[in-house]
């Protein structure tokens, strides 16, 4: 089928080229006469033209009114906003109006789109860096989790940093700072943030913040500058947050299938290496080539190494047990009632008193949990050895059946005291490593020498180690001593003499 196009210039093409009158191309075509002069006038098409002006329609005294209403909404909450159907109404109950709703809605829109903010490209020079946490889920040991994506770009050479954390906290959010930093070979000269309360204690005038303590203690060992972004302007970090996105969709679709994060963040290293080869759009060459003009820029890396911690200060309960995070700690029931001090990385919490370290454990994720140490409880079960077999914290303490062999072997030799006597030889890992008891009290039942005090001296002399070269730095009056190696040859004839 011949367009309209076709048609109008085969019409002018037969006509203008004298090779077919007017009137043969009205009849040939079927066209009206001024049909007719009005392709032969133009080029083509003219498209539909409005002969007589359009009419007014009814909104067009109250589109001041309506414009009233969305400038007025600017400085309202976001969620008590005029919608165009709240407008079509107030303007039919207050001021009369007859139309249709859907005049308004293309009134409303028309304005909206027509006082949209527009922003300036901005130009990235080498050495700056933008930081933002996001949110994915991946399966961790068979089971859907949601972790915490921590992110560092770099906008001038595109190159990409990710690494997941179990949540969002002051040393998550250190930890990915010192990564990121080793990961990249150096220090941003200036780093572009949101105004996440990891970092900002209050927002004052413009870009003035109130920043905690840990930030500023970040800032000092790396000496990088602070820049925040304008409240409710996400705009001004938008690299950092479409290559949030972009890391979501090229190293976690499909959703990853990992035994522990540690994996996880091997996987994203590894993918971030590999990115570095690509080249991003309306850059001159790829990512690994203009690092190197960041790298130039940047500040170097620190001598002393960072280390990412919290620290707070807890009492410790009757229990003796420090919550931290929502979780409960053990500490020596010693400490209980006392003022400790937490310190807490990514991967353990440490525990200490007067600038002395009493408990360390494992960083516990999880939310209302009890981490327990069964050893810290043993000088309290000495005193309480009725309360052995339901004390919580030695619920799930798997020791060897030697254990249970010498329990039963203490109990039946001193049904009172028995069981206070094998707390006695537990208690013997406060000192020495469970292999190493373990091997003591084995020993001790083949020989059947099963007291704590003797199970002490077997434990004792297996760990000690024999010197074979005794020092004499600050000993000069010593270094004239000779001892001379004794001859053995007598006693041998003794021996002999007493043999008969």
């Amino acid at each position: 089928m011949r367009t309209d196009v076709e048609l109008w210039k085969e019409v002018r093409r037969q006509v203008l080229a004298n090779q077919m009158s007017k009137r043969a191309a009205c009849q040939k075509y079927n066209l009206a006469w001024h049909t007719l002069e009005k392709i032969l006038t133009h080029v083509e098409p003219p498209g539909y033209r409005r002969t007589q002006p359009r009419r007014k329609s009814k909104l067009e005294p109250l589109l001041p009114v309506i414009h009233q209403i969305l400038t007025d909404d600017q400085h309202a909450p976001k969620k008590q906003r005029h919608t165009a159907h709240r407008i079509f109404e107030r303007l039919r109950d207050e001021h009369g109006y007859e139309g249709g709703e859907t005049i308004v809605k293309d009134a409303v829109r028309a304005w909206k789109q027509g006082h949209k903010e527009v922003f300036l490209p901005l130009s990235h020079p080498p050495g700056e860096a933008r930081v933002d946490y996001g949110v994915a889920t991946i399966k961790l040991a068979g089971v859907e989790t949601k972790v915490a994506l921590f992110v560092m770009t770099l906008p001038y050479s595109g190159a990409i940093f990710v690494q997941a954390f179990p949540r969002e906290c002051t040393e998550t959010f250190q930890e990915g700072h010192r990564q990121a930093f080793e990961f990249f070979g150096g220090v941003p000269t200036r780093i572009s943030y949101d105004n996440s309360a990891i970092a900002v204690i209050e927002v004052l005038q413009g870009r003035e913040r109130k920043l905690t303590r840990e930030f500023l203690r970040l800032q000092s060992h790396y000496l990088f500058k602070e820049h925040f972004c304008l409240v409710r302007r996400a705009n001004e970090k938008g690299h950092v947050e479409r290559l949030l996105g972009f890391a979501r969709r090229q190293f976690l679709v499909p959703v990853p299938q990992v035994e522990s994060l540690e994996s996880l963040n091997a996987q994203l290293r590894a993918r971030c290496l590999a990115d570095m080869n690509e080249r991003t759009h309306g850059k001159p060459a790829a990512k690994d080539v203009l690092l190197v003009d960041d790298q130039t820029a940047f500040l170097p890396l620190p001598e002393e190494p960072f280390e990412a911690r919290r620290v707070e200060d807890r009492i410790v309960s009757s229990e003796s047990l420090v919550r931290f995070d929502t979780n409960d700690y053990l500490v020596p029931v010693q400490y209980a009632h006392r003022k400790l001090t937490v310190v807490a990385t990514v991967a353990e919490v440490r525990l200490v008193y007067d600038d002395r370290q009493v408990a360390c454990h494992r960083r516990c994720w999880q939310r209302e949990q009890a981490i327990f140490e069964p050893v810290h409880y043993l000088a309290l079960l000495e005193r309480k050895p009725g309360g052995f077999d339901y004390a919580r914290p030695l619920e799930h303490w798997n020791l060897s059946d030697c254990f249970a062999l010498l329990r039963r072997r203490l109990e039946s030799d001193d049904p009172r005291q028995g069981t206070r006597s094998f707390i006695r030889v537990l208690r013997l890992l406060e000192k020495f490593s469970l292999p190493q008891l373990t091997e003591a009290v084995e020993y001790a039942l083949d020989i059947d020498v099963i007291d704590a005090d003797s199970i002490r001296t077997i434990v004792e002399h297996r760990a000690d180690t024999p010197v074979e070269l005794f020092p004499l730095d600050g000993r000069p009056h010593l270094a004239h001593v000779r001892v001379e190696t004794t001859d053995v040859s007598s006693y041998q004839a003794l021996l002999a003499e007493a043999t008969p």
